[in-house]
């Protein structure tokens, strides 16, 4: 790992951890000028074991409901400092930042404070079992949807966390993939230009929670934006743009790649492709 890098090497996040991925080109595009409200999760628990710390830039540890309550004050803090020009991210994962934590993100974003709120998405609880999430796709298995002969995994769809951004009113909404870095980076210092509340939303798969090879998570991470199952784009004062045109990989490519989802049989794939399709068709072919 570079030395110059924000993030310090000796964090125990797994072998090829996409959230990890994600942390270190997050803090190439924010720099040193930052403050970090991370709420409990994987990347917490992983790189700051005490007494020891991974982080190179100020940051505090807060409980998985108030990263974004945490951070809100911290901004205030600064500005009635006059310093108005630190940044401020509330991070967390999906069960920290669009589940247990939303209440505060959504306070946040409704009292238009100058943050940005990052949500690095593993699709689970990983830190605590592989519980599912609200961010779990359809039909995934997890330890509280688990795949048998009554259950064919998470019954419900993946919450649609940049549309609520949205109905926020938010200046800049975005999501973004561990395996495009630079469109990744250019959202985070956009983000991070426009003054209020901000929102980026990371793809960041989980090779233990998932059940791939640790190798493989960059190759997943790119499958996903590909088939349409992650898509790439920002919305600018409510105005939608695609990013990156999605090569239509088939989404069973996706899927068989992952044993959450080796229950699926051939006409269930070909439901998840039509989902899939009909989403993406609807969001960006008007």
């Amino acid at each position: 790992m570079d030395d110059k890098s924000l993030l310090a090497p000796g964090y125990s996040t797994c072998a090829g951890c996409g959230p990890a991925i994600a942390i270190r080109t997050l803090l190439e595009a924010t720099g040193e000028d930052i403050v970090i409200c991370n709420a409990t999760g994987c990347i917490e628990v992983t790189t700051s074991q005490y007494p020891m710390t991974s982080w190179k830039v100020p940051w505090i540890h807060v409980t998985f409901e108030n990263a974004a309550a945490v951070a809100s004050g911290v901004k205030e803090a600064l500005i009635a400092q006059g310093n108005d020009k630190t940044a401020v991210i509330a991070l967390g994962g999906d069960g920290g930042m669009l589940d247990i934590g939303f209440q505060a993100v959504s306070g946040l974003w409704e009292r238009g404070q100058d943050v940005l709120v990052i949500c690095y998405d593993n699709e689970a609880y990983m830190n605590t079992g592989i519980q599912r999430s609200g961010s779990t796709p359809w039909r995934a298995s997890t330890t509280t949807t688990p795949s048998g002969l009554v259950s064919k995994g998470k019954i419900q769809w993946k919450k649609d966390v940049p549309a609520i951004a949205v109905a926020h009113n938010l200046p800049y909404v975005a999501t973004a993939s561990i395996a495009f870095p630079a469109d990744l980076k250019m959202k985070i210092r956009k983000a991070l230009s426009i003054k209020g509340p901000k929102y980026v939303h990371i793809h960041a798969p989980c090779p233990v929670g998932w059940y791939f090879e640790s190798s493989k998570t960059v190759d997943v991470a790119k499958l996903a934006v590909e088939s349409k199952m992650w898509s790439l784009f920002e919305i600018i004062d409510g105005e939608k743009t695609l990013t990156h045109k999605p090569k239509g990989v088939p989404v069973k490519d996706y899927l068989r790649a992952q044993k959450r989802f080796k229950h699926l049989t051939d006409e269930d794939i070909d439901e998840y492709q039509k989902r899939v399709d009909a989403s993406f068709d609807k969001e960006f072919k008007k």
